[in-house]
C-alpha cells in the first residue's frame, strides 16, 4: 500500500519540483556547516536551485529574491577564498598579513612621539609603513613591514602591555580591533595567522627575558 502511494505521488509530481527539494536540502545543510566558505557555497547552490524552481513554477517573487541573493553569496564566497589565499601567502613572506593595508588608515609620527603607553586602553594594532619604532620596556626595535600592538587584543585587561615610541619619523597604518575581531571570527585561517603573529612576539619577549636572566646569573657563577 505504501508503494502504491509513493507511485501515485511520483506520477502526479512534476520533475520541475525537483530543484525545489534539492534547494531545501542545501539550505538545511548550510545550517549544519561551521565554516563560512562552505556556508556561502551551499547557500549559492540553493539559490540556483530555487531560481530554477521558481522560474518553471511561475513564482516570480521567489525568483526575484533568490536571484538577488545568488550574486551576494557568490561575491562573499569569492572574498573569503581570496582572504584565505592571501593570508597563507603573506604568512610565508617577510611582511605578514600585508593584505590588511586596504582596511587601514594612515598616521604620521615624529621622532620622540609616544604612540601609546603601557597600561593605556588598547583599541588598535599598527602596521609600520615607514620610520623606526621601539618598545620601551623591552628595547625591541621595529622596522617597516612589521606589526605592533596585537597583544593588546589578547590582554585580559584590554590594556597595552608595553609602550611604543617613534625613534625616526615615519608612518603607521592602524586597524581597529573591531575589524580584527570581525575577520578573526569570520575566518578560522585568519585567526590562526593572527595567533601566529602574536605568538612570535611573545616568544621573542621570552627569549630576551631568558638572555637577561642568563646574563645576570653569569657574574654570580663567576664569583
Amino acid at each position: 500500500m505504501l508503494w502504491d502511494w509513493v507511485s501515485s505521488y511520483a506520477a502526479h509530481e512534476s520533475w520541475r519540483d525537483l530543484p525545489g527539494y534539492v534547494g531545501a536540502v542545501l539550505v538545511i545543510a548550510s545550517f549544519l556547516t561551521r565554516t563560512m566558505i562552505r556556508l556561502r557555497a551551499l547557500s549559492a547552490a540553493s539559490n540556483v536551485c530555487f531560481v530554477i524552481y521558481a522560474f518553471f513554477d511561475g513564482q516570480y517573487p521567489t525568483l526575484f529574491l533568490q536571484g538577488a541573493l545568488l550574486p551576494l553569496n557568490v561575491l562573499r564566497m569569492h572574498q573569503m577564498i581570496r582572504l584565505v589565499k592571501r593570508a597563507r601567502a603573506s604568512a610565508q613572506g617577510d611582511q605578514a598579513m600585508d593584505w590588511l593595508k586596504p582596511y587601514m588608515t594612515h598616521k604620521r609620527c615624529r621622532r620622540g612621539e609616544i604612540i601609546f603607553r603601557k597600561g593605556d586602553k588598547a583599541d588598535a594594532m599598527y602596521y609600520i609603513s615607514s620610520g623606526s619604532f621601539r618598545l620601551s620596556e623591552t628595547g625591541i626595535r621595529l622596522e617597516p613591514g612589521q606589526f605592533v600592538g596585537e597583544l593588546g587584543l589578547l590582554a585580559p585587561t584590554g590594556q597595552r602591555t608595553q609602550s611604543l615610541e617613534c625613534t625616526a619619523d615615519g608612518h603607521l597604518m592602524p586597524i581597529q580591533y573591531d575589524q580584527v575581531r570581525e575577520l578573526f571570527f569570520q575566518n578560522p585561517d585568519f585567526g590562526f595567522y593572527f595567533m601566529q603573529l602574536a605568538a612570535s612576539r611573545l616568544f621573542k619577549s621570552l627569549e630576551m627575558l631568558e638572555e637577561e636572566l642568563a646574563a645576570r646569573s653569569t657574574p654570580v657563577d663567576a664569583a
